[in-house]
């Protein structure tokens, strides 16, 4: 495993997280940290545990799983800590379903994330313009991108702490996979972000450091520019070669409806 020092002060701790779903331990000892500024990327293969890592990390893994380590978020243990505590403290989750309510407006939608007296729409319409235009359309009939501008607008309208966001392009025509890579560039200005992503032309473009999954454990940790520099072991890792870029502009697949999600705020698959 290679290793480096983080870049700034670990605002997220996790060591030795160990979780247990349905029989089949799905992590096996994850330990990595994520600084307070920047982004951070977790990457692996599908069914290492990526997404089982951040619903970990926020309480929701399915009834009944085992879960122990220690989480701790500014040196304040979470692990045992109910997920509405946890947004409380600052903690933003952008689910890889994205979670919104299909039958509801673009504008219900943002109206049932508010959490503050003062929702920041100025920040949330600044980034998506588009929504403000679409505030009265069905989130449902939205396009795929539309729906993750939608998903991504309703975390930042609260005071975050930190950003977990689980795949934010998958499914995206290639130009909107530049736009969420926009977003994400400028959202991590301000707030950190802990991502899991596979496209890495926008990893390589937003990232900074890396903490790559296998076989439920850590197997990098450092800096996201030596690994895609070595396509050996970005290969060996990742199973795909680093030189892939965030392609040029091109047009956006036909909008699909979506159904509505069974819960706001949490989905996937829990073995990603």
């Amino acid at each position: 495993m290679s290793a480096a020092p983080p870049t700034s002060r670990a605002l997220l701790s996790i060591v030795d997280l160990r979780v247990r779903i349905a029989g089949s331990q799905i992590l096996q000892g994850v330990s990595f940290e994520a600084p307070a500024t920047g982004v951070t990327v977790l990457l692996g293969r599908n069914g290492v545990g990526k997404s089982t890592t951040l619903k970990a990390i926020l309480g929701l893994t399915p009834a009944g799983s085992q879960v122990t380590g220690e989480v701790l978020f500014d040196g304040v243990p979470l692990l045992r800590e109910p997920t509405h505590q946890l947004v409380r403290r600052g903690l933003g989750y952008v689910p890889e379903d994205r979670g919104i309510f299909a039958g509801l407006t673009v504008a219900e939608n943002l109206k049932l994330a508010e959490r503050v007296p003062d929702p920041d729409y100025d920040t949330a319409y600044g980034l998506f313009p588009e929504l403000k235009q679409r505030s009265r359309q069905r989130a449902g009939t939205l396009s795929g991108g539309q729906q993750q501008m939608l998903a991504i607008a309703r975390v930042l309208l609260n005071p975050n702490r930190l950003l977990l966001v689980d795949e934010p392009t998958k499914g995206l025509a290639p130009r909107l996979v530049t736009e969420v890579a926009d977003v994400v560039a400028r959202v991590a200005e301000t707030v950190p972000i802990l991502l899991v992503e596979q496209n890495l032309g926008l990893v390589r473009r937003v990232g900074r450091d890396a903490v790559v999954l296998a076989a439920g454990t850590v197997a990098y940790r450092g800096p996201i520019g030596p690994l895609l520099d070595d396509e050996q072991l970005t290969r060996a890792l990742l199973g795909v070669g680093s030189h892939s870029r965030v392609r040029e502009k091109q047009p956006e697949a036909a909008p699909q409806a979506q159904g509505m999600s069974a819960a706001h705020g949490a989905g996937g698959t829990a073995q990603s």
